[in-house]
């Protein structure tokens, strides 16, 4: 039971995948109009680019972003949306933003909406819209288009993240509007129109990821008495099969963003992608749930987020260490509100802005180190350290020699509850009892009958014995 000690594989660099449209500023005079629209180069977004042309006459620009999401090579992707008829794409590397810009806020803030699930999708729609922004601002396009449907959360995430960061652009949603009632209506409809596509049936799922982890719906999934089939899972074990031994990892963190892992310092970035492996290959970071979303629907919901979670997990273990008591207690509000905000599609609104000021600065002394152990399906922080530690072990020890004073409780108790003794003594001389008062009164009651029964008992036994 000794740290890991297994290879902790670096990311793969992606210069090579940072690419833009060579296109004009501007369309040209008699040019179509020009509308960018996120694509990850599935069904739903490939047809879209035909449907822009064609229904709406304009010209597309895609945008594809490597979030660290499992794929095939993103420029092949490129080449699909040109072949479909994009006149232009750009395939741009997000994931060190991701992780130092929107990754590493969340962990701030110990995101966990409904106190469950760690915002693996919500996180990246800003992003990606910030950069659909860019893109229309670049080439002078006044549309901006999402492949969302209109029963999901992120069409709201792309669309509001898109008017606040300029509400001057006009946001189109092909899959929302068409009149293609099902996945085989549209691949019907792109067999016609020549947009070249591999799907030929229902897939079993619908997947969305990125470094973060996995999201996992539809299919069997969708009746929540089902258990999860266990091939929907691909970033962690099954934690039976999960190592017979624990594996201990030890995190550092600096003004709480990790910054070591197993003493090796490394970027935040790597330290996601080797969590993830460590973490998932011990089987943790799985969550199954019914969650509320924000159009309404209650969904059934699988996701993986090994390295989230586990991060997560170390960094409130370092906060108990580092953070005063009322800025412990009043932060978990902060964290729960801040996590409805992203999850809502409200990254760049001014509440969740200045909940991020309150977090930043709460972070300011939460460096140290946490130790964890992993095992099968299990994480738990069985360390932690830091030069900011407010613990006190003359203080906390039981020990006969112990730093506190004994004597100065009594004094703090008859402040501490003096208000409520004040509040006490005037309701009862008023006769305005409370029901508190009502149950010491029934509780006093049954003493009473116990004891007269038991003196009963007694003096008839006493008799007996005369």
């Amino acid at each position: 039971m000794t740290k890991s000690t297994q290879n902790i594989p670096a990311h793969q660099p992606a210069s090579t995948l940072h690419d833009a449209p060579q296109l004009t500023a501007a369309p040209a005079p008699g040019e179509k109009e020009r509308v960018v629209l996120a694509y990850s180069g599935g069904l739903d977004t490939s047809v879209c680019i035909k449907w822009l042309q064609e229904e709406y006459g304009l010209d597309v620009i895609a945008v594809v972003g490597d979030l660290g999401q499992e794929h095939d090579g993103l420029e092949a992707v490129k080449a699909k949306a040109l072949a479909t008829g994009a006149i232009g794409c750009a395939v741009v590397d997000m994931r060190e933003a991701f992780a130092s810009e929107y990754l590493a806020c969340a962990l701030a803030a110990n995101a966990m909406y409904e106190n469950k699930y760690p915002l693996v999708s919500a996180l990246s729609r800003p992003l990606i819209a910030k950069h659909l922004v860019a893109v229309a601002h670049q080439f002078g396009a006044k549309y901006v288009a999402h492949g969302c449907t209109g029963k999901g959360n992120d069409q709201v995430r792309f669309e509001s993240s898109v008017l606040m960061l300029d509400p001057a652009l006009t946001i189109l949603s092909p899959v929302r509007d068409w009149d293609l009632g099902c996945r085989a209506d549209e691949i019907a409809w792109a067999a016609a129109h020549n947009v070249p596509v591999k799907a030929t049936a229902e897939a079993p799922y619908s997947i969305d990821d990125n470094l973060w982890g996995r999201a996992i719906e539809c299919g069997v999934l969708e009746d929540p008495w089902c258990e999860p089939p266990a091939d929907i899972y691909t970033m962690t074990v099954d934690p039976v099969c999960a190592p017979d031994a624990p594996t201990y990892v030890e995190i550092d963190f600096e003004a709480g963003v990790p910054c070591a892992l197993n003493g090796e310092k490394m970027p935040f970035l790597d330290i996601i992608y080797a969590l993830n492996d460590i973490a998932g290959g011990n089987g943790f970071g799985r969550i199954d749930m019914v969650e509320n979303r924000l159009v309404g629907v209650k969904s059934r919901e699988c996701y993986e987020a090994p390295a989230a979670l586990t991060l997560i997990k170390a960094h409130k273990a370092l906060e108990d260490l580092c953070l005063e008591r009322s800025v412990l207690h009043h932060k978990l509000g902060i964290e729960q509100a801040w996590a409805d905000q992203v999850y809502n599609g409200l990254w760049f609104s001014p509440l969740k802005e200045a909940f991020d000021a309150f977090i930043a600065h709460t972070q300011q002394c939460v460096t140290g180190t946490v130790k964890l152990k992993l095992y099968k399906g299990s994480c738990t922080a069985v360390g932690r350290k830091s030069a900011f530690s407010l613990y006190d072990f003359g203080l906390a020890t039981y020990d006969a020699d112990d730093a506190f004073d004994h004597a100065a409780a009594k004094g703090f108790i008859d402040i501490h509850s003096l208000s409520c003794k004040v509040w006490a003594e005037n309701r009862l001389a008023n006769d305005a009892r409370m029901p508190s008062f009502a149950d010491v009164d029934a509780t006093n009651a049954a003493y009473r009958a116990v004891v007269e029964e038991a003196e009963e008992i007694l003096e008839d036994a006493g008799a007996v014995v005369a």
